[in-house]
Parts: C-alpha cells; structure tokens; sequence
C-alpha cells in the first residue's frame, strides 16, 4: 500500500510540477539558489488533483486537531487550498498577507478572527519557514490560537523543522522532498547524476553555487 507521501508525488510528477534546473537554478523567496523547484499550484488546474488535495488535507485536520474554529490560508499560494478545506470544514477562512496592504484599511489579514478562536493555518510550500511563521504570528497578534499547520509539500530543511519546533507549530505534509526524490528516481524522472547534484545542493542550500 502507497503511504499518502508517494502516493501525492507521484501526482506531482505526474503533472510535472516538480522542475529540475541544476544549470540554470531557481532564486527563492529567501534568496536561495536552488537546482529544484516545487510548484505546487499547478494542482489547481486539475479537478481530480484538486479535489485530492482539499480533502487530504480536511482529513489530516480533522485527525491531528480536533476542534478547529477557522482556516488560515498563507497568501498568494494557498489560499485556494485554505477555501477549499474551510468550505469542507464549513468553517470561516481568512488568508494572511506577507505585509499589509498599502491602501484601504491596510489589512494584513483579511477576513475576520475572534479572539480566542482555534485557528489551523494551510501552507502550499514549507522551504526555510519564514513567511509561513510570519502568517502564524499575525494571527497570534490577533488574539487567536494556531494549533497547527498543513501543508501539501515541505523540503525539510533543519532550519525550518526548528523554527517550527521554536514556534510551538505542529506542522503536518501531505508530502516531503525525500518521498519526491524516491518516486522521481524511480519512475526515470531524474536520473542518478541528478541526484548527485541535488545532494550536494542539500547539503548546504544557503550557500549552493551551481556548478561546483
């Protein structure tokens, strides 16, 4: 039996969501360099994939959290994801700008918390967990309580496992960059060299130059 790990990577490279670039790497968010890229959005453009993800998520909250009040998506990337398992939940959802806008009434979390509310935050991607604990602190600001977070792929990078852990955010993945690589290699979507590159690209990502 398919753990839900492999299972959701092999519908990731299924439609090619997962690009491989070791010559030409992608520029994150936090600066880094990297020869891997996950994107997860493009589940959106697939119905079946779609309804997947919304409902592996509404079960891993369901079973990990218990009583939940609202449904926090991280802009821009998940807040599809987050309305998608709020709507499941029939519960409130708001999203979490990365800084407030700058006009009106300069909301950096749009829609409405409660104090006290019990809130579980949807994240599409986790690399080094900067801005996802950023839409965690908001909403703590707020006066509410994050009890976890979910989100659809992490790479599991220390740095981010212990920003969690330093958070006190439980956080829970439908899939992880080791699932990817064992699924990508074994269906021939990398090949070994690639995964030399990729090592060693782990090893040290701050820091990763391609080519040496």
């Amino acid at each position: 039996m398919k753990t839900l790990e492999r299972l959701f990577a092999e519908k990731l490279l299924k439609i090619k969501a997962i690009k491989l670039q070791p010559a030409n790497p992608f520029t994150w968010a936090s600066g880094w360099k990297s020869p891997f890229y996950c994107d997860n959005r493009k589940t959106l453009s697939y119905p079946s994939l779609r309804n997947f993800v919304k409902l592996e998520i509404t079960r891993l909250i369901l079973e990990r959290f218990g009583q939940v009040d609202a449904i926090a998506g991280v802009a821009t990337g998940a807040i599809p994801q987050g309305a998608l398992v709020a709507d499941a939940l029939n519960l409130p959802f708001v999203y979490v700008r990365s800084t407030p806008k700058d006009h009106g009434l300069e909301n950096l979390i749009e829609g409405e918390l409660r104090p006290g509310m019990k809130v579980v935050v949807v994240e599409d991607l986790i690399s080094t967990g900067g801005s996802s604990l950023k839409a965690v602190e908001a909403i703590r600001r707020d006066g509410c309580e994050v009890i976890g977070m979910v989100a659809a792929y992490t790479y599991g990078f220390p740095i981010a496992e212990k920003a969690f852990k330093d958070a006190k955010v439980p956080l829970v993945t439908l899939t992880n960059y080791e699932a990817v690589m064992e699924v990508a290699l074994r269906t021939g979507y990398i090949e070994e060299e690639d995964v030399a590159t990729l090592n060693e690209w782990r090893k040290d990502p701050a820091h990763w130059e391609a080519g040496k």
